[in-house]
């Protein structure tokens, strides 16, 4: 699930939540919404901690240099 994913299960969330006065027998929408709004917050979370180590610069390892005398054979 992108990033993408999780503002849309925050906005559904906040929509099931803050938006409607439905009735539904034996589920209650409005803990349903916080639970969506949740989910979506701990993606974004997980998102960006992944993303921020896949942005780690990591400094080059210098060539290793050879030089070679012909003359001798080494």
């Amino acid at each position: 699930m992108g990033i993408g994913g999780c503002i849309l299960l925050i906005a559904v969330g906040a929509i099931l939540t803050f938006a409607t006065d439905w009735e539904v027998d034996s589920v209650n929408l409005d803990l349903v919404g916080v639970i969506m709004m949740a989910v979506g917050i701990i993606g974004i979370a997980t998102f960006v901690s992944i993303a921020r180590r896949r942005r780690a610069i990591v400094s080059p390892v210098a060539p290793t240099v050879v030089e070679r005398d012909d003359r001798t054979g080494l």
